[in-house]
């Protein structure tokens, strides 16, 4: 028979609890008492895969970026799938919002979270620390190496946006995009790009235009809009024909720029956004746009915590699939 917990804790002199909350990095011991535990497990040669960590407190972590709910409410419908899924599994669920400024070791120590999901963008300090963690992590809408992920299909809905812009005879399509290291953006970018390759269509990359670092979120996709005006002027070019951009708040901020400029919308410029925010049925004219079921991504990352399966050197995404929406700022109201 194998050396069992019960041995280690004699031969470390400490509790069978102990030597669970050591081997699983829990919070609540001395350093002293962690390695001491840690190095008679093995010498005795135990398996600490035997131990399977029981999952009750979870921490959602979100970058301070994405926390303007009133700007950009995308992660708290996701935080809201999250949430349901945590009552309907009796799991008790706790939000962190942090940046590369503050002390997560600290913070993490205050949740004391035996599984965390992490939604959209960090720094990859943040998550090099959350792999030390060696807690059960999985991210939502972010990948990266070593850890699951569930993602929205952005690929495909990038597609979905410019095939219904091509079906319209719109040709000169500009992508206004954000900080490429966020992973959603950047599948977004890519997407754009394989559409024209797809459709045989020439790209012009002049059109392509990413928001300024630094600027809030609808102030940064104005100034976007409003370089994409001047380049055109200025160059003595025809305005872009439609703006597909990488979100609905970047896009409803375009289409104001536009408005104001005495550009009309749909007729001399089409829009489209992504997300299916609130805010783009309700604006004049109504935004067409990419959905997603956004609380299914909160729901999947708490399942993908719970699956027994652990992180991998590179796991694959699971893909939540998306829909087009077609409305009036694209100058259609059927796909």
């Amino acid at each position: 028979m194998g050396t069992t917990i019960r041995d280690v804790a004699r031969a470390a002199s400490v509790s069978i609890g102990t030597v669970s909350r050591a081997l699983k990095n829990q919070p609540g011991l001395s350093e002293a008492t962690r390695t001491r535990v840690i190095e008679v497990a093995q010498q005795l040669g135990y398996d600490s895969a035997q131990l399977r960590t029981r999952i009750r407190r979870v921490t959602f972590l979100l970058h301070r970026q994405h926390n303007n709910f009133a700007v950009s409410p995308f992660f708290s419908h996701v935080l809201n799938g999250f949430e349901e899924a945590c009552r309907e599994r009796r799991l008790v669920p706790s939000v962190l919002t942090a940046g590369p400024t503050q002390d997560l070791a600290q913070q993490m120590r205050l949740h004391a979270p035996d599984a965390i999901a992490v939604a959209g963008f960090v720094e990859p300090e943040l998550l090099v620390h959350l792999h030390s963690l060696n807690r059960p992590t999985v991210l939502i809408d972010l990948r990266a190496p070593g850890f699951r992920s569930v993602n929205i299909d952005n690929i495909k809905g990038a597609s979905l946006a410019m095939q219904h812009l091509f079906a319209l005879g719109r040709r000169r399509v500009a992508f206004i995009g954000g900080s490429l290291a966020h992973h959603s953006i950047s599948q977004r970018a890519l997407g754009y790009r394989l559409a024209y390759f797809q459709a045989g269509l020439l790209f012009d990359p002049m059109l392509e235009i990413n928001t300024q670092p630094g600027l809030a979120a609808d102030l940064a996709a104005a100034d976007a809009m409003e370089r994409l005006i001047v380049q055109a002027r200025v160059q003595s070019n025809p305005l872009p024909d439609a703006v597909f951009a990488y979100n609905d708040a970047a896009a409803l901020a375009a289409m104001r720029v536009c408005l104001a400029h005495g550009v009309r919308v749909p007729q001399d410029i089409a829009f489209v956004g992504f997300d299916d925010i609130p805010a783009a049925a309700q604006s004049t004219p109504p935004l067409s746009t990419v959905t997603v079921d956004k609380e299914a991504l909160g729901r999947r990352g708490v399942e993908l915590l719970l699956e027994d399966s652990p992180n991998t050197l590179d796991p694959a995404d699971t893909l939540v699939p998306v829909h087009f929406i077609p409305r009036a700022s694209s100058g259609s109201t059927s796909t």
